[in-house]
């Protein structure tokens, strides 16, 4: 459906990623204005490389962890001219790109407490802080909807066997903070109801992102669909929650997961 986001300015999170780059082009096809953030450095630069020239465009660094940053964003973007009535909670920390630094993938036992720290900070707290600067300069003021990304392990235990011989475990902390990204949003979908704010969940499956065919395939005998995701696959769903179709739509996770929380 051409030009579904006409009119909506979207605030994206995390934007650099797989998935909200995904999310940014997409969008930016579907007619909305995007206002992506993330870290400085290659994800960024990627992103603006690929859409600075489009006047629906703007990119801003921001790092969700830091309070004064977040205290500041809506007031920024509104200051240079344009309203954000749907925003995207997409910024994560993954156990992968927590040990991207060369530290040896942690077991359980071995996990620390600043890592884990770190963890929430960033998948749980961070997104609070935005809910919460929502609720501050945006919410009542106009329409508007928040979407809180989780994951399929949000809900889900995690099958530890297919991790076995791999480079990387499924991460405790990650798991935690996206079963309570869900808890944020039905707290704030019934605050915010009369104020004319949706919010809701989406919880992406396994998205294929250079997995070994070996993972690739242990994903798969878990997963209806028995493959891992495209990211077009989630954005797809994400174009829906973000578009005025989803107005009656408040409090709920939608998992686009291929079937693995259907067994």
């Amino acid at each position: 459906m051409a030009d579904q986001l006409k009119g909506r300015t979207v605030f994206i999170t995390g934007a650099g990623g797989v998935l909200g780059s995904t999310y940014v082009r997409r969008m930016l096809a579907e007619g909305a204005r995007v206002v992506a953030s993330d870290l400085p450095g290659k994800r960024a630069e990627a992103l603006r490389e690929a859409h600075d020239l489009n006047p629906d465009f703007r990119f801003y660094e921001v790092d969700v962890s830091d309070e004064d940053q977040i205290t500041t964003i809506f007031q920024r973007i509104e200051k240079d001219g344009w309203q954000v009535n749907v925003v995207l909670n997409n910024a994560a920390i993954t156990g992968e790109l927590l040990m991207g630094a060369g530290k040896p993938f942690p077991d359980f036992a071995d996990l620390s407490v600043s890592d884990w720290e770190k963890t929430m900070r960033t998948n749980l707290t961070a997104p609070f802080m935005v809910a919460r600067q929502m609720d501050r300069d945006i919410v009542g003021r106009w329409p508007c909807t928040l979407i809180n990304v989780a994951s399929m392990y949000a809900l889900n235990g995690a099958h530890h066997r297919i991790y076995d011989g791999m480079p990387f475990k499924n991460f405790s902390a990650y798991g935690v903070s996206k079963a309570g990204i869900h808890g944020l949003t039905v707290w704030l979908a019934g605050y915010w109801a009369a104020r004319g704010a949706t919010v809701n969940t989406i919880a992406p499956g396994a998205v294929f992102n250079g997995h070994s065919e070996e993972f690739q395939r242990r994903v798969g005998e878990l997963i209806m669909l028995n493959r891992m995701a495209k990211p077009d696959e989630i954005a797809d769903a994400m174009l829906f929650l973000a578009s005025p179709a989803a107005g009656y739509m408040t409090g709920q996770i939608v998992n686009v997961d291929g079937g693995f929380s259907g067994w």
